[in-house]
């Protein structure tokens, strides 16, 4: 059994831990609200020009463009989001798990050689150089500090490599913000733009709640039937543009801005689920530490009572032996 010194210095030890663990949480809550504001900024924006421009590319006749093309895939660029620092759960590894399943499909049809890493965050970066792959470019700042100027860039890129016929499939890898407690991984289609991906369809966040609580698990519950009801009585807008003066220059300048939105919206996601994933795993490393303090001081108390009653046998023994 351990001496009381030894377990009052573990005490002290776990105290030390849960300060920074708690300290570590509130700061991801503050970043996550930060982040949760960004995304509500930019939702309406998103939704009206992604629902104009497929609207655009399914129904009319001469919306035909080379970006919407989908042709036989011989080398593929992967958008592949991550953090730049740990301790947020399983977050890095279940998107790093992803991209070498993703390489590994396309390794044996079209060769490693021809899958191209866009690694957004140190951590994917590492992994990609150390297991060999090709990767373009260092965007590490940008997984800390979400920019639209670098997001502009990196479409910009891959459209203008794309247009050229050096990529002909660009896909995203990243964690999609639900809630606080939800982050779901995604493998999108970034590039031939997918008319068959539903409109809106990712429009599911819920940006009010920053705890993990069962009553916020109940609450999205409610939220989700309730969101369905609506649905259902909401009337869609009407598709029926005019168009001016041309579908060809309108697509021209379309096109380019859905591209930097659908970088820059999986970024801000990225972000957002990244501090709610720490924030949940700061969470619980507190909580455990509250449960392993409970457990340590009643492991303290029970030996210090057992020291005292030790002693007072030997006091007691003493004097009758006297």
């Amino acid at each position: 059994m351990p001496s009381l010194k030894e377990i009052k210095n573990r005490i002290v030890s776990v105290n030390s831990t849960r300060k920074i663990t708690s300290a570590m949480k509130m700061v991801a809550s503050s970043k996550l609200h930060h982040a949760q504001q960004m995304i509500e900024n930019m939702l309406p924006y998103e939704n009206m020009l992604e629902r104009i421009l497929k609207t655009f590319l399914a129904s009319e006749v001469d919306a035909h463009t080379i970006f919407s093309e989908v042709r036989d895939v011989k080398k593929v660029a992967l958008v592949v989001y991550s953090s730049n620092s740990s301790l947020c759960g399983g977050y890095n590894a279940n998107v790093i798990k992803m991209m070498f399943s993703v390489a590994d499909e396309y390794r044996k049809t079209i060769g490693k050689d021809n899958v191209i890493i866009y690694p957004v965050g140190r951590k994917v970066a590492e992994q990609a150089k150390k297991n060999g792959f090709l990767c373009a470019g260092d965007y590490t700042e940008l997984a800390e500090k979400p920019s639209i100027g670098q997001c502009i860039d990196i479409a910009t890129e891959l459209c203008e490599k794309y247009a050229a016929g050096e990529i002909d499939k660009v896909e995203l890898i990243y964690h999609h913000f639900k809630s606080a407690g939800s982050q779901i991984l995604q493998r999108r289609t970034f590039l031939p733009i997918d008319l068959d991906y539903d409109i809106g369809a990712d429009n599911d966040r819920d940006l009010r709640l920053k705890s993990v609580t069962p009553a916020m698990m109940e609450y999205l519950r409610k939220k989700v039937k309730e969101d369905a009801e609506k649905k259902e009585k909401s009337v869609p807008l009407n598709d029926n543009f005019i168009v001016e003066p041309d579908m060809k220059t309108v697509l021209h300048a379309l096109i380019p801005r859905y591209a930097n939105l659908m970088i820059y919206t999986a970024l801000l996601d990225s972000n957002a689920s990244e501090h709610a994933a720490r924030m949940v795993a700061m969470q619980t490393a507190t909580d455990n530490a509250d449960e392993l303090l409970r457990e340590l001081n009643l492991q303290f108390n029970k030996s210090r009572q057992q020291a005292i009653t030790n002693e007072l046998l030997d006091i007691v023994g003493g004097s009758v032996n006297n």
